[in-house]
C-alpha cells in the first residue's frame, strides 16, 4: 500500500493511491477503524499534497553507515548515536529547503524513514517490525558550521525545512532489499544499498524504544550514507528509493 496526506480543505487527510486515484482513510490510517481506505476514489492530479506523515518527534541515527562515518572523520559509535529533530522542520516534497544565512555548510542528507505505526516502549527485538507501519524518504538537512561548534545536533538539525519527508509511505517493504540515491541538480552524489546499514530497523526501533516511547506516525531517520556535500540556493534535490519515488526540493536562501 502506498500511503500519501494531502489537504481537504482546512484538514489533513491520508488516503492510498492506486493508479491515478486517491482512496481516503477515515483517519489515520494505522488506526484500526481506518485501516481499509474509503472505496470512493478521488483524483491524485492536483491534491495539495502534505507531508506523508506528522511526527511528534524525529529520531536521527548518527554515523550508520561506516563510509559516512569515514568521511566525516568519525568511527562508528559502539551505540546507536541518536538525536532528535523537531516536527517543526517537517517539509513536504516539492517545497523549498530555506538555507539559513551566514553559514559555509549546509548539508543533504539522504536517509530511508521509518514510520512507526503502534505504540513502542521497551518492544523485544523479534517483535520490532509489528510497530513499523512503512518507509519513506527523508533528508536531514544540517548545518555543519553548527554541528561542530555546539557538539550536540539541535540547532544544527533543527531549522524550519530541515526534515523534508516523502513523497509517500510505503508498507511491506523489505528495507535490506533497497537501495537509496541522491542527486543534485541532476547530479549523482549518494549511492548505497540500505543493506549496510550499522544497526539495521528492528535493532533501531528497539534500541530507541528502550529510551523514549515511539508514537504512530513518528519517525526514524536511519542514517545516511557517504557522499553527503553543501547545498547552495538555486540547487535542486533529489533523492529516490524506486520502491517509494523521489523526494524532491529546490533549495532557496532565507530572506534578509
Amino acid at each position: 500500500m502506498r500511503v500519501i496526506r494531502f489537504l481537504e480543505g482546512l484538514a489533513p487527510r491520508y488516503a492510498a493511491i492506486e493508479g491515478d486515484l486517491a482512496y481516503p482513510f477515515e483517519g489515520q490510517p494505522w488506526e484500526a477503524a481506518a485501516a481499509v481506505p474509503s472505496t470512493r476514489g478521488i483524483p491524485l492530479l492536483g491534491l495539495p499534497l502534505m507531508a506523508p506523515c506528522a511526527p511528534s518527534k524525529i529520531i536521527g541515527v548518527g554515523r550508520n553507515y561506516r563510509a559516512h562515518a569515514k568521511e566525516m572523520q568519525g568511527d562508528t559509535p559502539e551505540d546507536p548515536l541518536i538525536f532528535l529533530k523537531p516536527a517543526s522542520a517537517v517539509l513536504a516534497s516539492g517545497e523549498p529547503i530555506v538555507r539559513p544565512r551566514g553559514y559555509e555548510r549546509v548539508d543533504y542528507e539522504a536517509e530511508l524513514a521509518v514510520v512507526i505505526g503502534r505504540r513502542a516502549h521497551k518492544v523485544k527485538l523479534e517483535h520490532a517490525l509489528a510497530h513499523v507501519f512503512g518507509y519513506t524518504l527523508i533528508n536531514d538537512v544540517t548545518v555543519r558550521d553548527l554541528q561542530k561548534k555546539d557538539i550536540q545536533f539541535t540547532r544544527a538539525k533543527g531549522f524550519d525545512t530541515f526534515a523534508p519527508i516523502g513523497p509517500c509511505i510505503v508498507t511491506d517493504l523489505d528495507p535490506r532489499t533497497l537501495r537509496i540515491t541522491t542527486r543534485i541538480n541532476g547530479e549523482l552524489r549518494q549511492d548505497a544499498c540500505v543493506a549496510d546499514m550499522v544497526w539495521d530497523v528492528p535493532s533501531l526501533v528497539t534500541f530507541i524504544s528502550r529510551v523514549m516511547t515511539l508514537e504512530p506516525g513518528d519517525v526514524i531517520a536511519t542514517g545516511t550514507p557517504s557522499g553527503v556535500g553543501n547545498l547552495r540556493p538555486g540547487d535542486v534535490v533529489d533523492i529516490e528509493i524506486p520502491e517509494i519515488g523521489t523526494l524532491h526540493n529546490p533549495v532557496t536562501e532565507e530572506d534578509s
